[in-house]
């Protein structure tokens, strides 16, 4: 093995040594929030009571639980009675803790992971924005679960894989903030048949998309009509191309293409969604070195080709907030066994991400720097440090975030201009 991966499996066991100590309590102090708790009394049911086991408790109980190496309810309730000293008051068995977690509605989570980003956008300085823009990266991967007949159902093994060998898994689309590195939203489905591409997973959370913004992502998602669909919203995309077009040159290896509407209608797509789609778009190409981006934003004045290129080498930027969250928060390979328990797991580690993000674009805010300049695993490993220490959120630990920058990350796709 290599030394560098060593390296890294030194540095992960220490934030799960540290981790497996993150208080519940902790995360409490973040969700109870205004606009958090607010969230979570709009999504309680009409005939809510009052429990042991509140929805903001089990939330949080939920974080600290999905941040643990040691995973199971059992810890988790043993670790909530010590740290709230209710050893006397309260039961060790976990059936209550249990159903707790399965009434949290999804649209809860899915909400509080939106509620963050709010939070953060209300205060993000200008400059932090991509020409005065905000921008997103959007981007898949998969994920593994336990092998249980519900999880095989809903989210069948690879077809390469022996029945009974192989384990459930999703694919999972999610597109993240440039500027700051939170989750924005997600859709997850199989990882094999139908509408189980990531466009297919894309068009079910377009919405989320507002105009004026832009979308940075590779050449799956290309295509006609999603760039139909994108023009028709006021978003503008920036996408490594796809196959070749007819030119109209503007400037050196810079040009407007046409792209014809195919005369072959998709199965997803209705027949009057199709017939209203216009019969040709115009976009623009421009190449640099091996790479032929294509983009809606068509003026080479507003939009000159080498601002458009810098901003597609920061695209790699998602892959890192994945990696970031599968290994470093430990989302790699679920926990929960029921899929519909799988998905909210999702959707609790965005959050987990996302309440990490709102710190650090606080202590980045505070001292002058871009989001991106601070380290992920180091904010990580404050907080959790914090959290053995009892220790509250305070100027020092947003102080302490500051301190820790990562170094000068160029694109890892290299573009060498000719």
């Amino acid at each position: 093995m290599s030394i560098i991966f060593h390296i890294h499996l030194s540095q992960q066991k220490k934030i799960h040594h540290l981790a497996n100590n993150t208080h519940a309590v902790d995360f409490l102090a973040l969700l109870s929030h205004d606009v958090l708790a607010s969230t979570i009394e709009n999504n309680l049911p009409n005939n809510h009571r009052e429990r042991i086991y509140a929805p903001t408790k089990t939330l949080s109980m939920f974080l600290a639980q999905t941040l643990n190496e040691d995973r199971s309810c059992s810890k988790a309730v043993n670790d909530m009675l010590i740290q709230t000293q209710s050893v006397n008051h309260t039961s060790a068995n976990t059936a209550a803790y249990c159903k707790a977690r399965k009434r949290l509605f999804l649209p809860l989570l899915t909400q509080q992971v939106n509620k963050t980003d709010e939070l953060i956008h209300r205060t993000v300085p200008h400059k932090w924005r991509w020409f005065g823009r905000s921008v997103s990266l959007i981007d898949g991967t998969s994920l593994t679960m336990p092998d249980t007949k519900s999880s095989q159902t809903a989210f069948p093994q690879q077809a390469s894989q022996k029945a009974g060998l192989g384990f459930p898994i999703c694919r999972l689309l999610a597109f993240s903030c440039l500027h700051t590195g939170v989750i924005l939203h997600a859709s997850v489905g199989p990882f094999k048949g139908k509408s189980s591409d990531e466009q297919s997973l894309l068009r079910q959370v377009l919405d989320t998309f507002q105009k004026g913004s832009v979308v940075v992502g590779d050449a799956f998602f290309g295509t006609y009509f999603l760039l139909v669909e994108m023009l028709k919203r006021g978003v503008n995309v920036l996408f490594e191309q796809h196959g070749s077009r007819k030119r109209k040159a503007l400037g050196k290896k810079d040009h407007l293409i046409d792209i014809p509407k195919s005369k072959i209608k998709p199965n997803w797509m209705t027949q009057k969604a199709y017939e209203d789609a216009p019969d040709k778009i115009t976009i623009r190409e421009f190449k640099v070195g091996q790479k032929t981006i294509i983009t809606t934003m068509l003026s080479a004045a507003d939009y000159p080709k080498k601002a458009l290129a810098d901003l597609y080498k920061k695209r790699w930027h998602v892959e890192v907030d994945f990696r970031n969250i599968k290994s470093t928060l430990g989302m790699n390979i679920l926990s929960c066994k029921p899929p519909e328990m799988c998905r909210k797991e999702i959707w609790t580690y965005f959050l987990a991400n996302n309440l990490i993000r709102l710190l650090m674009s606080q202590a980045a805010n505070n001292y002058n720097l871009l989001p991106r300049q601070l380290s992920f695993k180091h904010a990580v490993q404050v907080w959790n440090t914090y959290a053995v220490l009892d220790k509250v959120i305070d100027e020092e630990m947003l102080r302490l975030l500051a301190r820790r920058q990562v170094g000068n990350r160029a694109g890892r796709i290299v573009i060498q201009k000719r």
